[in-house]
């Protein structure tokens, strides 16, 4: 049962809309649902590091240095800004297409309702796996899940701590992914609707600015 209740808590904190089911939600729109879940797998594989950091014993160390904390929370902070500027700018030099990525639902119709052209330089699936990656693990909150949600459902009285932490952790990142797959089949719902260039600037610039608000909430935040 004590599964059971920690999945329900993790599935609540995992869909908290945050930077990373922004990104789930816009790889979907953009490319596909099995691009975006390919990009998801940078998020497992840095939740995966941060959940051997707990188990090795690592977790009461990280969250306690406000240095550490600090120091992902600013590369945080920069890299959101990186990825919210690249998109705002993309919307305006190249009609809301991100580094040559096509708009949602391919090439749909153009803001006079003629088809857009094939987009060129579309990022490899490696690229979105990459950024989930960087922004997962810049994300100070992403620490404490870790190092204070997850240590709260262990009990010394089921067993060893270390296994206990490490099952905790891999049903964390079920839920994890979970979460991500509900936001990326939103997406996919969008990419089915053909819009025009000028929805896809918007959207865009609605997506860059989002996170850079995010960079702002971040940054104003204390370590």
């Amino acid at each position: 049962m004590w599964i059971i209740g920690f999945l329900a808590a993790a599935l609540l904190v995992a869909l908290t809309p945050g930077a990373n089911n922004l990104l789930a939600l816009r790889h979907a729109m953009v490319h596909s649902f099995g691009g975006a879940m390919t990009g998801v797998c940078g998020r497992l594989a840095a939740f995966a590091i941060l959940v051997g950091a707990v188990v090795a014993g690592l977790g009461p160390l990280l969250s306690a240095s406000e240095w550490a904390l600090t120091a992902i929370k600013w590369a945080g902070v920069a890299y959101l800004l990186y990825l919210g500027t690249t998109i705002l700018w993309s919307s305006f030099r190249d009609g809301g297409v991100d580094s040559g990525e096509p708009g949602p639902g391919g090439s749909g119709p153009g803001e006079n309702g003629t088809p857009e052209p094939p987009a060129r330089g579309t990022p490899t699936l490696r690229a979105l796996a990459r950024k989930e990656f960087l922004v997962a693990i810049t994300n100070p909150k992403a620490v404490l899940v870790f190092t204070a949600f997850v240590p709260q459902f262990v009990t010394p009285e089921r067993g060893s701590v270390a296994t206990q932490l490490a099952t905790l952790g891999a049903v964390y990142l079920l839920a994890e992914a979970a979460a991500a797959g509900a936001f990326a089949a939103a997406g996919s719902v969008i990419r089915t609707v053909r819009l025009s260039r000028r929805a896809h600037r918007r959207l865009d610039r609605a997506t860059g600015g989002v996170l850079l608000g995010m960079a702002g909430l971040l940054a104003a935040e204390s370590a």
